[in-house]
């Protein structure tokens, strides 16, 4: 028997229905000597900090920073039964081989891989290795089987990034944490995209706008502008010197142009143009795919490469005619199926393209998320394999009254790829010629104000992150910026969810900005945990543990020292308490520093570090008078140094009496002593 696991149960199904495995059992399905189980996603995960050692279990300083020897993993409870029944299946007797069927890719290949080892099997590894879930690309993929061990370098390179962000985690949000008083997730990707974010907003806000103006020449029929002015008077001058005149020209320029088609889409461009032209979030956009991809109608959904392989050019002109039924066009005029084909930019994924499938069913009858995605996707490949966008420019330069102007315009005559666009359109000029003389019936000035740099949106952040650090990583790295197509709409998304960063709808777009928060968590970090630049360059030593170029524990050792250096040489910043408040309500100024004071769980404490003033609720002179110190006790001591309490009781006479309670502070220690109405006999001290 061989038996197969997948990522999911929808893709075991599928696989099974393929090769033959129709029977169904628990947690798995059998048939023509296969057995064919799933992993439930990431079925085994890194465990946590205390498992390796109880006192963990707290977040102190002192502990840090945590580097595990010998790494573990686990199985949550509600996951234990699958991983049971596959630990049960690799330990058959009549199973000789077993098959990693995971999404193929590097967090596939950890899935499979911890799961195998965590189940002690030892048994031949294949890989299946396909681009696209339809039958035939099954089958051809089960034809082609891989040696598990050719992926070796995958699964280290995978089980790098996995231990590389829990170090990173755990020891960089336990330390800024603890010492800033609030939880702060940090991430070796995700704290360098929320600086880029903080960064932008950095520039806006120290933006200072500056007007300028510009005269423009109302010609007729067309409108000729000058250059920008910084002062309105020389505009104003200009307008008096042009009224009432007549405009020559002195230079006419026709120039023929073209635009080539783009490249299709790998998923980060595909989730560029669905958050500008649809307004979806990246997450969203990768599981609309996703889910394409698990119903055999669109290709492998995490790739990072724009082309098809060479082999695959005799499909291109059906697949382009599936793409034409999908999106209720016309056929390219003059399909070029080899400008989308080049194996040389393909590494594990080709492109993503609708497959063959998507045109035996009804798109419409989609959920109209993935409906929208899998028209994208065909409306790209037929501008892809369309010929070139050919158009003619004219720029026309003018003179009036001594002052030169300008005008362009455009005349479409080839629409090419772009006659899948709705962004062409002409804008001829009339027969102009050098020498003419043109009419000017009126002039005027426009003010503007220059601009300021746009806040980031999902399209412009991705487009950041993926060009991140690139300027000064070597030519040859293979992968530059920060995280991976599979992994960039997580990180958008933890940043959300982290409050660190916030959606903000502006008419039609959809801004990130970071929160207060996550302004003051990118004040504080150090240079090595916002910097793009070397979580770009951890990115490229990645793909080199993936291509045996470096050892894993080199990469590892590098990570573990940042992480040293850090808690060894990290200060807290002065006065952070204003970047970080506690959120909670002040009861009080504080008598030794002036600082807030607010309640907790046990008591009443200055929020500024340094300040050991306290109030403890669990208090001794108030508990042996059987009276709480509340709330409004608490802020009565501290606006006035006194409260009047009623009915304290008396250890001695075991009666009641009532008094005043003076708060008497030394700088280091509080005392309360009481104070008596006249006549009365005074008590004791604490």
């Amino acid at each position: 028997m061989r038996l197969v696991i997948s990522e999911k149960p929808s893709v075991a199904q599928s696989i099974a229905a393929v090769i033959g495995a129709k029977q169904r059992c628990d947690g798995y399905m059998e048939g023509n000597d296969y057995l064919v189980s799933w992993c439930l996603g990431h079925l085994a995960e890194l465990a946590s900090a205390d498992t390796y050692d109880e006192r963990y279990a707290k977040w102190r300083c002192e502990d840090l920073p945590i580097l595990p020897e010998n790494w573990r993993f686990t199985v949550s409870g509600d996951k234990q039964k699958q991983f049971n029944i596959l630990r049960a299946l690799m330990r058959r007797d009549d199973v000789d081989e077993v098959i990693n069927a995971c999404d193929a890719g590097r967090e596939g290949e950890l899935i499979f891989r911890t799961v195998y080892d965590m189940a002690g099997c030892s048994k031949p590894m294949k890989r299946l290795w396909i681009s696209s879930m339809e039958d035939e690309a099954i089958r051809q993929g089960f034809a082609d089987l891989k040696p598990g061990r050719d992926y070796d370098g995958l699964h280290q390179s995978a089980l790098c990034r996995s231990k590389a962000d829990w170090l990173v985690g755990i020891n960089a949000t336990r330390l800024f944490s603890v010492l800033y008083h609030r939880t702060l997730n940090v991430g070796r990707v995700m704290s360098p995209t929320l600086a880029l974010i903080v960064q932008r907003e950095a520039e806006i806000s120290a933006f200072q706008p500056e007007p300028f103006y510009t005269v423009s020449l109302d010609c007729g029929d067309f409108t000729a502008t000058g250059n920008k002015l910084k002062a309105k008077s020389e505009a104003e001058s200009i307008v008096a010197a042009c009224k009432d005149k007549t405009a020559i020209v002195r230079a006419v320029e026709h120039k023929e142009k073209s635009e080539k088609p783009p490249a299709l889409y790998d998923l980060t461009t595909l989730q560029r143009d669905a958050n500008r032209l649809l307004g979806y979030t990246a997450q969203q956009t990768l599981d609309y795919l996703q889910s394409l991809y698990e119903k055999k109608l669109c290709t492998y959904p995490r790739t990072d490469s724009r082309f098809l392989t060479d082999d695959m050019e005799g499909t291109v002109p059906v697949l382009a005619s599936i793409a034409v039924k999908i999106c209720g066009t016309d056929a390219p005029k003059n399909l070029n199926a080899g400008q989308v084909c080049n194996s040389s930019k393909v590494s594990d994924h080709h492109a993503v393209v609708p497959t063959s499938g998507a045109g035996k069913v009804d798109s419409s009858a989609l959920p109209a998320g993935e409906r929208e995605i899998l028209r994208l996707v065909s409306r790209q490949l037929l501008c892809a394999v369309g010929s070139a966008h050919q158009y003619a420019e004219t720029s026309v330069t003018l003179d009036c009254a001594g002052y030169g102007f300008s005008t362009k315009g455009r005349t479409i005559l080839v629409p090419g790829w772009k006659a899948y666009l709705q962004e062409q359109a002409d804008n001829p000029l009339p027969e102009l010629k050098e020498g003419q003389n043109v009419p000017v019936p009126s002039v005027s000035v426009k003010e503007g104000k220059t601009s300021p740099p746009k806040h980031y949106t999902e399209d412009t952040l991705l487009s950041a992150m993926e060009t991140a650090g690139a300027k000064k990583m070597p030519d040859d790295a293979e992968r530059k910026g920060l995280g991976t197509p599979a992994t960039r709409a997580a990180i958008l998304e933890k940043l959300v969810t982290t409050g660190f960063v916030e959606r903000k709808r502006a008419k039609k777009t959809v801004n990130l900005t970071p929160s207060q928060i996550g302004m003051s968590l990118v004040t504080v970090l150090p240079e090595q945990l916002q910097s793009p630049l070397l979580t770009a360059e951890w990115e490229n030593r990645l793909k080199q543990v993936e291509r045996g170029e470096l050892e894993s524990d080199a990469f590892m050792n590098g990570i573990s020292s940042m992480l040293r250096e850090l808690i060894k040489t990290y200060a807290p910043v002065k006065g952070a308490e204003v970047l970080f408040p506690s959120g909670r309500e002040a009861i009080g100024k504080c008598p030794r520093c002036g600082g807030s004071v607010t309640e907790s769980k046990k008591g009443f404490f200055c929020e500024n570090d340094g300040c050991r003033f306290g109030l403890w609720k669990d208090n001794r002179f108030f508990a042996a008078k059987k009276k709480a110190l509340t709330k409004a006790i608490a802020a009565a001591l501290l606006k006035d140094g006194r409260v009047r309490l009623t009915g304290c009781y008396s250890e001695k006479t075991g009666k009641t009496y009532d008094a005043t309670v003076i708060l008497e502070d030394t700088g280091e220690r509080v005392n309360f002593r009481l104070e008596f109405d006249a006549g009365t006999k005074k008590r004791g001290r604490s």
